[in-house]
């Protein structure tokens, strides 16, 4: 029996909020820098900012031990199934933060080699705005996060909301539209 099965009375809606409290104040991170906005990732977690106060001591390099991926940085179409790989591995509950314009949107590299916003291959949680984005705006979007996690928003979006590539077998990339010049036929 889940926690969701349980009807709410004063027990349980007590233990609920000591389960989400003990989600939010226990995030372990894995790292997932690609491209330049693993730098500032990386400044977040030194002594200057302390995401120690988070509960976030260490970044994780086993997907098993880790329940947050911070995408930082553009995806390309060729590490799109690592990174899905990655987040199976992970543990539940898990989340992710895009981090950086270039995980959110794909950037300024419009064009077949990147992936378009690193929603299509994952969920994610909370996007991180700015190129590259501040250790500051890494730990507001860190502190949004746990805001979900303490209301609950993060469970109830996770119920049928499935991104279009993950509700295939397998991650497919998507076809260039553009034809290279100069191929021989």
């Amino acid at each position: 029996m889940a926690l969701e099965d349980l009807h709410h009375n004063f027990l349980t809606g007590r233990l609920e909020d000591m389960v989400r409290w003990a989600r939010r104040a226990s995030v372990w991170p894995a790292t997932f820098g690609l491209a330049c906005c693993a730098i500032e990732m990386m400044a977040a977690g030194a002594a200057d900012y302390d995401l120690a106060r988070y509960g976030m001591e260490v970044f994780r390099n086993s997907p098993r031990q880790a329940d947050l991926m911070i995408v930082a940085g553009r995806v390309s179409q060729k590490m799109a199934p690592v990174l899905r790989q990655v987040y199976d591995q992970m543990m539940e509950p898990k989340w992710v933060i895009s981090m950086g314009v270039c995980a959110s949107s794909g950037g300024m590299f419009n064009n077949y080699a990147i992936v378009q916003g690193v929603d299509q291959i994952v969920p994610v949680d909370v996007y991180a705005p700015g190129c590259p984005p501040s250790p500051e705006t890494l730990m507001h979007a860190i502190l949004t996060l746990h805001e979900q996690i303490r209301t609950g928003e993060v469970l109830r979006r996770r119920g049928g909301a499935t991104p279009p590539a993950a509700a295939s077998d397998g991650w497919t990339p998507e076809v260039p539209v553009a034809v290279r010049l100069g191929t021989p036929t």
